[in-house]
Formats: structure tokens, C-alpha cells, sequence
């Protein structure tokens, strides 16, 4: 089972944008650790990283021809993007929508998502362990018959 883990604007900055919220953990960091899990798993996993809304619609349209699964982190897009909230609803794997912080402790402006209505589920709040409860249930589904 191949996964991409797609992560949208500024996640490239992790390690030294806000540690208090975001943790001290690079992207490269979370990326490689999840590639040793996925590995464990049985999962194969692919990395995406883009502060380009349009980038980010177009590896969604890839993944649904080339992986069963999506990690979507999209950053400040999970409030604003109707864009990528289509691309999510449009193909046919399942995304697993993913934070670092809890949203819904922070700022008025980011407890709404636009992804969560059409992602598979959502996880937050559990800094890079997050991505790796995603992955985790992945490996389960793909355990359970069709």
C-alpha cells in the first residue's frame, strides 16, 4: 500500500517556526520517521511538501492514480482552500486530514476545516505523532478484507 503524506504552506519552516506550538521537529525529521514506520507497517510512503495551493491540488489528483491513501496537512488551507477541499472530495482514496497543533484551541479563525466534511477522518493536537496515527490506520484498513 502506497501513501503520500502531503503537507501544504510554511511546514517546510518546522523546527524553527513557533516550537512552542508546532514542536522542534524539522519536516525532513517527521518525513524520515515516517518512512521507518511505514516501512514497518508495510506501507510505502511518498512526501509532498508545497507552499502552492495548485501543487497541492495536483499531487491530490496524482495520488488517486498512483497511491490508496492520503496524509493531508494543509496548513492555513484546511481553513481557507475550497480549491483543495474539491480535489479532496474529487478522487476516490481516502484522505486522513492531520494537524500538529489542535486547532480548536487556537485562533477563532482556524477551528472551522474545509477538509474535514470530506476527508476520511481527522487527527490533531499530537505534534508528529499525528501523521504517525494516520499511518497506523492505514496499515489496519489495508489489514481488513474488501
Amino acid at each position: 500500500m502506497k501513501i503520500m503524506v502531503m503537507n501544504g504552506p510554511n511546514l517546510n519552516l518546522l523546527g524553527r517556526r513557533e516550537p512552542a506550538i508546532y514542536g522542534k521537529q524539522t519536516l525532513s525529521e517527521i518525513e524520515e520517521s515516517l518512512k521507518v514506520l511505514g516501512a514497518e507497517l508495510g506501507l510505502e510512503i511518498v512526501c509532498v511538501q508545497s507552499n502552492r495551493e495548485g501543487e497541492l491540488v495536483d499531487a491530490l489528483q496524482e495520488a488517486d492514480a498512483s497511491c490508496q491513501g492520503v496524509i493531508l496537512n494543509a496548513g492555513a488551507y484546511t481553513h481557507t482552500s475550497v480549491a483543495i477541499r474539491d480535489a479532496v472530495s474529487g478522487i476516490s482514496v481516502p484522505v486522513v486530514e492531520v494537524h500538529l497543533s489542535n486547532p480548536l484551541a487556537r485562533e477563532v479563525f482556524r477551528k472551522t476545516s474545509l477538509l474535514a466534511g470530506v476527508s476520511a477522518g481527522s487527527i490533531s493536537g499530537f505534534g508528529a505523532e499525528s501523521y504517525a496515527l494516520a499511518l497506523i490506520w492505514f496499515a489496519r484498513k489495508s489489514d481488513q478484507p474488501a
